[in-house]
């Protein structure tokens, strides 16, 4: 009797080692419904890094996890806890305007040496916040200006092609990071319907001098389709800078607008500056010119930033790179010191995240937005990553900022079924040969899970019904 219990015992041993080793999906087996989602993928296994676990629990499902594997915009979450952690949901950035010495102003309004202006990288810095703190200025009775010094000194060189990545180096995710962005360096343009004439009436705004639009795009009289799509080009020359647009757009969609990248930032400040400088009724005699801002300086006026908490909002639910990379260098600058560029500001985040126990093996960050085709992160990593966060104190702030399944951010048209809808806070990553999905699930037990999944190669895109299986799985358990 007991030798017969023996054996089976070691035939049950036997059997569960073998399915072990020969799943396809190791670790643990996927549930038969999951199975079959990620078996209608079609997608090989070697392709997939998977782990789901129970917050500050065991693991359920774990597949090639260590795997590095570019994790495409899910790197956010990476850059975002980075800064949140190591700055804290109340950091701001702010942008200083300074005289050379105490403020003095002739009869005329005349300022005595150069203005200086002193960017830090705010990343949500906007075109009406240049607006009030040029005002501020004139406020206080400056007029004419010399000289104006824009000081980038708080980053290194950090300039990109915009045109690399991909070849669209118009498109706004696109943007190249600089200490003294504004509204994201975009241009946008607008196109009125003139029904009368059939045609469409196009502007760009801001209105920077030698900045113009070549209007060909279409008049139709088809019903709106949804969002017109309109083609751009950027030509640049001496005397200005021509967007020519083109396509057809239904004049039953009204009015529309599209953002572009017209010119590179500096450039882009440059001509916004004087033009609103001008509007205020301001002069300047001179160019803008880059250089630093003296010891003596006075600061004069400045603009504070929203808080870190409200801006990582924007960043994850909205997937915006170039703030990501502004994030991560204003990481590098405020635990390195001046002249951050991308590569210290990368250790530095690092640095926050290994001092927190997360195993980053095999890890890169790179420009920290995930617009990268050598990013990569480990499935374990970023499991390990996200329970640290929910015992962070930080945790609600870094929560609030991800997507929310079927309501808002990269997932409002995703999961919107009743028993998923509202009960994952999720971040997406998507490249042509990358995508990703990582977050919490709350389940119908009143558990929390984490789930990560990255796949990478060709026909990715697949992963999409499994991704969704895996998250209304999660939620009903």
């Amino acid at each position: 009797m007991w030798a017969m219990a023996n054996r089976l015992r070691r035939q049950v041993v036997i059997v569960v080692g073998f399915c072990v080793m020969s799943s396809q999906v190791a670790a643990q087996q996927l549930p038969a419904e999951l199975q079959q989602a990620w078996q209608n993928t079609k997608l090989s296994d070697s392709a997939l890094s998977l782990v789901v676990k129970e917050v500050g629990g065991p693991t359920l499902i774990q597949h090639n996890a260590t795997v590095p594997r570019n994790p495409a915009s899910v790197m956010k979450m990476v850059t975002t806890w980075a800064g949140l952690s190591a700055l804290g949901p109340e950091h701001t950035w702010r942008t200083t305007v300074y005289t050379q010495g105490p403020l003095s102003v002739d009869a005329q309004g005349s300022l005595q040496g150069p203005l200086y202006i002193k960017g830090s990288g705010d990343p949500f810095f906007s075109v009406p916040d240049l607006w009030n703190l040029l005002r501020d200025v004139r406020m206080r009775g400056v007029k004419n200006l010399s000289r104006v010094i824009v000081d980038r000194s708080d980053f290194g060189q950090v300039a990109t092609d915009t045109y690399a990545f991909d070849g669209a180096g118009d498109r706004p995710y696109n943007a190249s990071p600089d200490a003294m962005m504004v509204g994201f360096g975009a241009s946008r343009l607008v196109f009125q319907p003139d029904p009368q004439n059939k045609k469409w009436v196009g502007f760009v705004d801001p209105p920077i001098a030698g900045m113009r639009v070549d209007n060909k795009v279409e008049w139709s009289n088809q019903r709106c389709p949804g969002s017109p799509v309109v083609n751009t080009q950027i030509k640049s020359a001496p005397n200005g800078t021509t967007v020519q647009a083109s396509g057809t757009a239904a004049g039953s969609c009204g009015e529309f607008s599209v953002y572009r990248l017209t010119m590179g930032q500096e450039a882009f400040f440059n001509g916004l500056f004087k033009m609103i400088w001008k509007e205020l009724g301001g002069t300047l005699a001179h160019d803008i010119s880059a250089g630093k801002t003296p010891g003596n300086a006075q600061a004069l006026v400045w603009h504070d930033s929203r808080s870190l908490a409200d801006q990582i909002r924007v960043i994850n639910k909205q997937s915006n790179n170039v703030m990501a990379t502004l994030l991560l260098l204003r990481i590098g600058n405020q635990l390195n010191g001046s002249g951050a560029t991308v590569a210290s500001s990368e250790n530095a985040a690092v640095r926050v995240l290994q001092s927190q126990g997360i195993d980053t093996s095999g890890w890169r960050i790179d420009n920290g937005s995930g617009l990268s085709r050598q990013a990569r992160v480990t499935a374990q990593g970023l499991s390990q990553m996200l329970d640290v966060i929910w015992q962070s104190n930080y945790m609600p702030e870094f929560m609030s900022s991800l997507a929310i399944a079927g309501v808002d951010g990269t997932v409002r048209r995703r999961l919107r079924d009743d028993e998923v809808q509202g009960r994952a806070h999720l971040k997406t990553g998507t490249l042509r040969d990358a995508r990703a999905l990582a977050g919490y699930v709350l389940g119908s037990s009143g558990k929390r899970y984490i789930m990560v999944t990255m796949v990478n190669g060709e026909g990715t895109a697949a992963v999409r019904p499994f991704d969704d299986a895996l998250v209304k799985w999660l939620a009903e358990q």
